[in-house]
């Protein structure tokens, strides 16, 4: 995989950040950080939500896919991942982007975890009130 060509995206979710390589023709295998993305990823709902760009653009089997992911944890990795493909296939064929967008696979997640406020156990958690 070192001379072909290849299309580069990023994905963020969190605070996990997915560096994503897409290579044209390929047996359709999903390499993260220099491992098959089962071994990575044992829970069914991680594979299924990588997989996604590539079932709604019906393009299963047709790219090699190599990524490099820092930061966060399995559900930000595995968003990470989705949004770096999806922004990939973008690159690699323009007809791809109405059909990810109607599935919402281009939209970044904007949610964060909330910091925590003076005064309080955590973002929200108050001490126990006592009456008396």
């Amino acid at each position: 995989m070192t001379t072909q060509t290849y299309i580069r995206g990023i994905g963020r979710r969190k605070s996990a950040i997915a560096q994503v390589k897409l290579f044209s023709g390929g047996s359709g295998e999903i390499i993260i950080n220099g491992k098959p993305y089962q071994e990575v990823f044992p829970r069914i709902e991680h594979r299924r939500t990588i997989e996604h760009p590539f079932v709604a653009t019906d393009t299963v089997g047709k790219f090699n896919v190599e990524v490099k992911v820092n930061g966060g944890g399995m559900t930000g990795w595995a968003g990470a991942i989705r949004l770096g493909i999806a922004r990939t296939l973008v690159e690699a064929n323009e007809q791809f982007k109405p059909l990810l967008r109607q599935e919402g696979l281009l939209t970044r997640d904007p949610r964060v975890k909330e910091r925590k406020k003076y005064g309080l156990k955590r973002a929200r958690k108050a001490p126990q009130y006592t009456k008396r």
